[in-house]
C-alpha cells in the first residue's frame, strides 16, 4: 500500500515539480492580447433577434468560457444521447483606453459545430468545422471606449449539421468518437495591434499565417542550431512603411540568449509581405521527451527605430528524423510508446472545458506513465492540449479530421482545409512530430496533397506526414495498422492503436468485492464480453502481453523493425463503449485520472527510449484479502528475474513470460507485507516493490490538487479533490467501497465525480470510493474567498479541506491573465541522453532468391518488404514449400515470419538449412510476426515446408464498432495452403563480425 501511496503522491505533485519556470516577457510593444473568456451569457434555444445589441438577455445564464452548455451530461449520458442543438452566447465589452486607431481582432479557438458570429448586430462570419480556430477582423465594427460593444454567437451542435455552402456533413461529426460538447467549449481572445502588424495564424476567415519559428543545421552534442523567425506582415496604413525586423530569443529563466535582425523592408499600403531573420544560437536546451524546455521568441517590427508591433511565440527546438524504419529525436532512436487518446480528453460533469493546469496534469500523467507520444484520434486537438504537451514533453500525432475511411468530393476538401488551418495554427509547437493525414489509408494522390500542404505551410518543422496503414505507400512518411505489428527498414511503422480491452478501476479481481470475473456483464453485439469486461489483474496483464508484441520487434532486432505503438486509450472516455457502463473503460487511468494497474505496468515497461533504462517493479493488485484466498500473483518487472516474499519468507522465483510479466502460482494470503525483488542477469538486486496489508477503515482523507499558483476566482478554474478511506496508520484501504457525503461552502460550484451507480453519480454530492479512493471537481466562481469542503462517511472520521481562491481582475469584459500563462514546464526526465538507445540482438541475412512449389511469380513477394503483398501456394499440400537462397552462408538461429492470415491460422511446418532440419512445429497465431528459434546452423539454402493441414481458429477475436471481426491478412479455406507475407532470416548478433570477415 505504501508503494501505491508513494506513486500517487508523485502524480499529485506533477505540477509542483519543475526545475525552471517560464518567465513572462516584457509587455509587447504596440500589441495587446486579452483574455476574452469572462462575462458571457448563454441560453439554450434559438430566440429571434438575439444578435441585436439591445436584445434583452437578463435571464440568460452567466458563465466564464470555455463552457459547453451541455456539460452536465458528460459521462452521465452516453455519446449517442448527449443533447445537441442551438445555443446562443452573448457578451458585452468595452475596448481599453488608448485603443483608438488600433486593429481589433477576435480569436475563437473553436465552436461546436457551426457558429454564426455577430458584432454590434452585424454578421461578421461563419465557422463550421467544429474543430479548429477562426479569427475575425472587427476593427470597422467596434466602438471606441467608453462605448459598449456586443458580441453574439449562434452555435449549432446538431450531429447532422451540414456545411451551408455545400450541404455536406462533416465526416468527423461522428457519434462514436467525437463527444458532442456544444457551444463555445474553448478559449476566446481579443487582439489589438498597430495597422502595421504581424498577422495571426488564423487562416479560416482571415486567410493569414502569422509567425513561423524553426531551427535547422542542428549540432546536438554542441547544443547549437540556426534559428529562423519569419513573420507575415500586413500594412494597413495609408502610406508605405519601412520596417526593421528584430528577433530576441529568451530562455526559461528570462535571459536573452540571442538578438538578431533581418534586412530592412518596405511594405506598400495594403500590401502583405513575409519578413525573416536567421542566426546561429549556441548553448541551446533541446526540447525532448519528458523535458518540455521552451523558449520565448519575440519578433518585433520597428519603424524609425521605434517598436510598433511585437509578438511573443513560445516554442521549443528539437531535431527529428524518420528513417531506417525508426524515429529519431535529437539524434537518438525513440521507440514510440504512448496512447491513442480521444481528442475531447474529457472529464465527468465538465466535458473538455478544463483549465490549462488540469490539461497539464492529465497529459503529464501520460509522461509519468513513461508514455512518450499521444495520438489524438480523428480530430485535430484543442490548442490548449497542444500547448500542454509542449510543457510536459509529450510528443503528438496531430490529425486533421475524418472518420474511418478515405473520401472524395467536398468531404475531402473539408479535410484538407482543416489540415491547412491546423498546421498554420500549430506549426510552432515542438511537441507535434506527426501530421496524421487519415485515420485509415488514403490514396497516394491524397497523401501527396496532404504533404504539399505541409510543405507549403510548415516546410522546416521536422514533422512526418502519413496515415494509419499506408503500408506500401511511396509517398507517406510513416504508416502502421490499428491492431497489428508492422515492420519496415524505410519509413517508421507504428501501431496507431492497440490493446483495446477494457477494465473498470473498481474491479480489482475475482477475489475482491464486488468479485468481478472476466466476462461478467452483457455481451457486446452477441460477442464474448471477456475483452470488454476485464478486472484489473486481467486488464493489466493484457497490457503487458500486447506491448510485448511490439517490443520483441523493436529497434536493434534487425534491419526491419517496429517503431512501437500507442495504447487505446489513456483515460476512460465518454465515447464509443462496449461494456456494462455507458462509456469506454480502456484507459490506464479512470475518468478522474486515478491510475489503474495498467498505468504502473507501462511505467515499468516503458522507462527507456527503446530498452528499459531504469529498473522498476510493480505488483499488480493489492494485499488485503480474506484469510482463505489463494490466488496467482502477477508482477511486472524490467528485471531478468523476480522473487516474491511474504513477511520476509521467499515464495521462489516467478515464471517469466512476455519479457516483463512474472507469475507466481497459488499464493495464499497472509496479512503483512508482500514484496517483489527484481534481479539483473548477474543475480544482483536492481529494484523492488511491496504491498502492505491495510488495517480496518478508520477515517477519510482529502487531498487538494489545484493550479500551482493557487485557484483562480475566474468562474472557470477547477480544483481536483481526492478522497481516500484510510486505516489508523494512514494507509489507503484498497477494498473500501464506502459511500462518502460531501458538503461545500463558499464561493464555489460543485461539479462532482464519477462512480458505478445511477447516472454514474454525475454531479452527486454523495458517491462511493472505489478501491478506497475517488475524486471530485469543484469550480470557482468570480468571487474570491475561502472554499470549505467536508467529507463524511458512516463509521469513519470525517475530513475537511480549505481552498482560498485568488481574485482575477476583469475590466469591461477583458482580463489580462491569459489561459495557461506562466504554467511551469515538466523537466523531470532531463535532456535527451547521449548514446545509442538500443542494443543489437540479432543480424539479418538478406534473401536474394526464392523458388516455390507453386505460384513462382509471387515468390519474391514473401520477402519484398511490402506487408500488403504475399506469396502462397495453390492449396495443395504437395506444393506447400518454398526455398530461399541467402546472400551468403550464414549461421542461422532465427527465422521470423508474418504468415498469411496470421491471427487466425497456424501452419505446421518444417524448416531446413542446406537440407538439414532445424525446426519442426506449428507457427503461432499472432498479431503480426512469429519467430522460429533453433540451435545455430550454418548454410545458404533455407527451405520451409508445410507438413500437414492448417489449424484454423481466431486467437484474439477483435471486434470493430460495426460488430464485424477485424481481418488479419490474406485468408483462404484451403487446408493445404502455405502463405507468407514477409520472412526474415537472422544470425545471433555475436556472429556479425565473423560474417563481415566472410
Amino acid at each position: 500500500m505504501t508503494d501505491i501511496l508513494g506513486r500517487l503522491q508523485l502524480l499529485v505533485g506533477l505540477l509542483l515539480i519543475c526545475t525552471l519556470s517560464a518567465v513572462a516577457g516584457p509587455k509587447p510593444a504596440g500589441r495587446a492580447t486579452y483574455n476574452f473568456n469572462p462575462d458571457w451569457k448563454v441560453v439554450v434555444g434559438d430566440p429571434s433577434g438575439a444578435e441585436a445589441p439591445n436584445f434583452n438577455d437578463a435571464t440568460w445564464k452567466k458563465v466564464t468560457l470555455p463552457w459547453a452548455w451541455n456539460e452536465d451530461e458528460a459521462f452521465k449520458k452516453d455519446i449517442h444521447h448527449l443533447t445537441t442543438g442551438v445555443a446562443w452566447y452573448r457578451k458585452e465589452f468595452k475596448l481599453p483606453k488608448g485603443s483608438e486607431g488600433k486593429k481589433v481582432f477576435l480569436e475563437f479557438e473553436g465552436v461546436r459545430q457551426g457558429g454564426e458570429f455577430y458584432v454590434n448586430g452585424q454578421h461578421i462570419g461563419r465557422h463550421e468545422n467544429g474543430a479548429m480556430a477562426v479569427g475575425f477582423d472587427v476593427t470597422a465594427l467596434v466602438k471606441p471606449a467608453p462605448a459598449v460593444n456586443v458580441v453574439a454567437v449562434r452555435t449549432d451542435s446538431d450531429w447532422g449539421y451540414r456545411e451551408k455552402a455545400t450541404n455536406t456533413k462533416y465526416q468527423w461529426s461522428d457519434q462514436n468518437f467525437n463527444a458532442n460538447y456544444g457551444g463555445i467549449p474553448k478559449n476566446v481572445y481579443l487582439h489589438l495591434t498597430d495597422k502595421l502588424y504581424q498577422t495571426l495564424p488564423l487562416y479560416s476567415n482571415l486567410g493569414t499565417t502569422g509567425v513561423y519559428v524553426y531551427a535547422q543545421e542542428f549540432d546536438i552534442p554542441g547544443k547549437a542550431a540556426t534559428i529562423t523567425a519569419a513573420s507575415e506582415v500586413k500594412n494597413e496604413h495609408n502610406t508605405a512603411k519601412t520596417l526593421q525586423y528584430e528577433v530576441v530569443v529568451e530562455d526559461m529563466k528570462g535571459k536573452k540568449v540571442k538578438t538578431f535582425a533581418g534586412e530592412k523592408t518596405t511594405i506598400a499600403p495594403g500590401e502583405t509581405k513575409t519578413v525573416k531573420a536567421s542566426a546561429r544560437v549556441n548553448d541551446l536546451n533541446f526540447w525532448s521527451w519528458g523535458y518540455g524546455y521552451l523558449y520565448n521568441v519575440y519578433t518585433t517590427l520597428k519603424v524609425d527605430g521605434k517598436p510598433v508591433d511585437e509578438v511573443k511565440t513560445t516554442t521549443g527546438f528539437r531535431k527529428t528524423e524518420f528513417k531506417n524504419g525508426m524515429v529519431y529525436l535529437n539524434d537518438r532512436v525513440l521507440m514510440i510508446h504512448g496512447y491513442a487518446q480521444r481528442t475531447s480528453n474529457e472529464w465527468p460533469g465538465v466535458g473538455m472545458s478544463v483549465p490549462a493546469w488540469l490539461s497539464d496534469y492529465s497529459n503529464g500523467l501520460m509522461v509519468k506513465s513513461n508514455g512518450n507520444l499521444v495520438r489524438w484520434m480523428h480530430i485535430t486537438p484543442w490548442k490548449q492540449d497542444v500547448e500542454s504537451c509542449d510543457r510536459v514533453g509529450l510528443l503528438q500525432a496531430m490529425p486533421a479530421g475524418d472518420a474511418e475511411k478515405d473520401v472524395n468530393d467536398t468531404r475531402w476538401t473539408q479535410r484538407t482545409q482543416l489540415m491547412r488551418d491546423a498546421i498554420i495554427y500549430n506549426k510552432n509547437n515542438p511537441s507535434i512530430v506527426f501530421y496524421e493525414s487519415g485515420n485509415e489509408s488514403i490514396s497516394e494522390e491524397h497523401m501527396a496533397e496532404m504533404k504539399a500542404i505541409r510543405d507549403k505551410y510548415d516546410p522546416y518543422g521536422g514533422r512526418a506526414a502519413g496515415s494509419r496503414e499506408m503500408l506500401d505507400s511511396k509517398v507517406a512518411e510513416y504508416g502502421g495498422e490499428m491492431l497489428y505489428i508492422n515492420k519496415s527498414s524505410n519509413i517508421p511503422m507504428w501501431a496507431t492503436e492497440y490493446s483495446r480491452d477494457e477494465g473498470l478501476r473498481k474491479y480489482w479481481d475475482e477475489f475482491t468485492p464486488p468479485y468481478h470475473k472476466d466476462g461478467d456483464g452483457p455481451l457486446y453485439k452477441g460477442q464474448d464480453a471477456r475483452a470488454y469486461n476485464r478486472n484489473q489483474d486481467s486488464h493489466a496483464k493484457e497490457n503487458v502481453i500486447r506491448w510485448f508484441d511490439y517490443w520483441k520487434e523493436r529497434p536493434g532486432t534487425g534491419k526491419r523493425v517496429s517503431s512501437g505503438g500507442v495504447n487505446i486509450v489513456f483515460s476512460d472516455t465518454n465515447t464509443h463503449y462496449r461494456g456494462e457502463e455507458n462509456y469506454r473503460r480502456s484507459g490506464e487511468v479512470d475518468p478522474m485520472r486515478i491510475p489503474k494497474d495498467g498505468f504502473f505496468a507501462h511505467q515499468v515497461m516503458w522507462d527507456g527510449w527503446v530498452e528499459p533504462e531504469k529498473p522498476r517493479t510493480h505488483i499488480i493488485g493489492h494485499w488485503n484479502y480474506e484469510p482463505t484466498v489463494t490466488k496467482d500473483i502477477f508482477v511486472v518487472s524490467n528485471g531478468q528475474a523476480v522473487e516474491l516474499f511474504i513477511n520476509g519468507e521467499s515464495k521462489g522465483k516467478g515464471e517469466q513470460s512476455h519479457r516483463f510479466l512474472f507469475t507466481f502460482k497459488n499464493i495464499s494470503f497472509k496479512p503483512g507485507t508482500l514484496k517483489a525483488v527484481s534481479y539483473n542477469a548477474a543475480g544482483e538486486k536492481v529494484s523492488e516493490a511491496e504491498k502492505v496489508t491495510a488495517g480496518k477503515p478508520e477515517a477519510l482523507r482529502l487531498t487538494v490538487m489545484q493550479h500551482p499558483q493557487g485557484m483562480k476566482a475566474d468562474g472557470h478554474d477547477l480544483a481536483l479533490v481526492e478522497v481516500e478511506v484510510v486505516d489508523a496508520k494512514g494507509n489507503r484501504c484498497p477494498t473500501a467501497l464506502n459511500m462518502v457525503n460531501f458538503t461545500l461552502d463558499g464561493p464555489a460550484e460543485w461539479r462532482g465525480g464519477i462512480a458505478q451507480g445511477p447516472d454514474n453519480y454525475i454531479l452527486a454530492k454523495s458517491l462511493p470510493v472505489e478501491g478506497g479512493v475517488n475524486r471530485v471537481l469543484v469550480r470557482s466562481t468570480t468571487k474570491a474567498g475561502k472554499i470549505n469542503i467536508k467529507a463524511t462517511a458512516a463509521g469513519l472520521e470525517a475530513a475537511t479541506a480549505e481552498i482560498k481562491t485568488k481574485p482575477v481582475k476583469v475590466e469591461n469584459g477583458l482580463a489580462t491573465l491569459l489561459p495557461g500563462e506562466n504554467l511551469p514546464s515538466y523537466l523531470e526526465r532531463g535532456p535527451t541522453p547521449p548514446g545509442q538507445s538500443y542494443e543489437v540482438t540479432r543480424t539479418p541475412v538478406a534473401i536474394v532468391k526464392a523458388t516455390a512449389g507453386a505460384n513462382q511469380d509471387d515468390a519474391a513477394k514473401s520477402f519484398d518488404e511490402n506487408e500488403l503483398s504475399n506469396w502462397s501456394n495453390d492449396g495443395m499440400l504437395s506444393t506447400g514449400w518454398i526455398v530461399y537462397e541467402l546472400e551468403r552462408p550464414a549461421t542461422v538461429s532465427e527465422v521470423t515470419m508474418k504468415m498469411n492470415n496470421w491471427r487466425n491460422r497456424s501452419y505446421p511446418i518444417v524448416i531446413e538449412l542446406d537440407g538439414k532440419e532445424v525446426f519442426r512445429g506449428n507457427t503461432e497465431r499472432s498479431l503480426g510476426y512469429f519467430t522460429a528459434k533453433f540451435a545455430p546452423k550454418t548454410g545458404r539454402k533455407l527451405s520451409i515446408r508445410l507438413t500437414g493441414a492448417n489449424i484454423d481458429g481466431d486467437a484474439f477475436g477483435f471486434v470493430e464498432i460495426t460488430g464485424v471481426k477485424e481481418p488479419a491478412g490474406e485468408s483462404t479455406t484451403a487446408k493445404g495452403t502455405l502463405g507468407i507475407t514477409e520472412i526474415e532470416v537472422y544470425e545471433k548478433a555475436e556472429n556479425q563480425s565473423e560474417a563481415m570477415k566472410r
